[in-house]
């Protein structure tokens, strides 16, 4: 064999070599897990280190390509379920198995909190022997460990065909945070994971601890707010149409509760919706925004309320353009804006990303 011959084999050994590495180190794989609904699932899996992507879909029926409205009316066989595709060098199947049983009520048969029916069951579709094998010993130790006095029932089933869930399913927990929040307060998962678990059952998202935003006593906000202020903010008043400081206003910043302080929409999210009231797309910080029903005009309408300054804000309407399609209809004198050029020296320097121009240096 020629020097040169060899030269080239040996070089093709190499890069075949290489290739393999590469290969090896971004190897992903994926978990089916059915824990009632998806929306409660993808969430906190998606928030694990090593966790690439969360998708709600259907599996476990008969039906191809089934619909949202087919699969909840119970008549296709399929389970709501997730898949996760995840970077096993980074996190484990076996800690995927942790938080999947940190999510559900495993002794439940016939679904998960309010929803009901057996397209809402839980269940494990192992992609693999040993996923199977270690499924089975979680589902023993667990049973085992006696946390539930009932017995653990989910299934664990040899994956089939895993159909994408519509779009508007698709981190739903991102694109409709309060909404989602108080669906999955009001199903009762949490209470039950609290009372089961003792703990949070979501990853925290990192950062440092909120800021300690306090509503001032009424006696001081008569001092410190103009009467309108206060009559919207207290006295969940209504100010005139484009007759007020910011349903025009086109500046860079944020708005904050002219209360408390606390960082509520930002001009990235603002729009000139055509009602002469300020007008957002989605809420800057979603854990300062409360929504309430309101019936106080004899017709069913959502408030939306300051968390700890307690002010009357607005509503929040779902006639707004994409992504959200929702329009938080907001009162100028609930808000204070704050120009990007002041938020570092007015404590608020965190938000100042949000108007760095991507590939430009501040």
């Amino acid at each position: 064999m020629g020097k040169r011959m060899a030269a080239l084999i040996l070089g093709g050994l190499a890069v075949m070599s290489m290739n393999t590495s590469i290969l090896a180190e971004t190897r992903i794989e994926s978990a089916i897990f059915a824990g009632g609904c998806f929306w409660c699932m993808e969430s906190p899996l998606e928030k694990i280190e090593g966790v690439k992507e969360v998708i709600s879909g259907y599996t476990g029926g008969h039906k191809e390509n089934p619909t949202y409205e087919e699969v909840s009316s119970g008549t296709t066989g399929h389970l709501e379920a997730v898949e996760v595709v995840y970077d096993p060098s980074k996190v484990s199947y076996e800690r995927l198995l942790d938080m999947f049983w940190r999510q559900i009520d495993p002794t439940d048969l016939n679904g998960q909190f309010v929803d009901r029916g057996s397209q809402y069951r839980s269940a494990i579709f192992y992609l693999s022997v040993e996923q199977k094998r270690l499924a089975e010993k979680s589902k023993e130790e667990l049973q085992k460990s006696g946390k539930f006095k009932r017995p653990v029932v989910t299934e664990i089933l040899p994956a089939s065909t895993f159909y994408r869930a519509e779009e508007y399913h698709q981190d739903y927990y991102k694109k409709n945070p309060i909404r989602y929040k108080f669906y999955r307060f009001n199903s009762g998962r949490d209470k039950f994971l609290k009372k089961a678990w003792g703990e949070a059952t979501e990853p925290q998202r990192s950062g440092g601890p909120m800021k300690p935003y306090t509503r001032p006593t009424s006696e001081e906000l008569k001092k410190r707010l103009a009467p309108l202020q206060y009559k919207v903010t207290q006295q969940n008043g209504t100010e005139p149409p484009f007759k007020n400081e910011y349903w025009d206003n086109k500046k860079e910043g944020i708005y904050v509760d002219i209360a408390s302080g606390e960082p509520l929409f930002s001009s990235t999210d603002k729009y000139d919706s055509g009602t002469g009231w300020p007008s957002f797309t989605k809420t800057l910080v979603p854990e300062n925004v409360v929504e309430k029903e309101d019936r106080s005009i004899f017709t069913r309408r959502t408030e939306v309320r300051s968390r700890y300054g307690d002010s009357h804000l607005g509503h929040v309407f779902p006639d707004g353009p994409a992504p959200t399609g929702l329009r938080y209809c907001i009162n100028s004198a609930s808000l204070r804006f704050i120009p990007k050029e002041d938020l570092e020296k007015e404590g608020y320097g965190e938000y100042l990303k949000l108007f760095i121009k991507q590939g430009m240096s501040r």
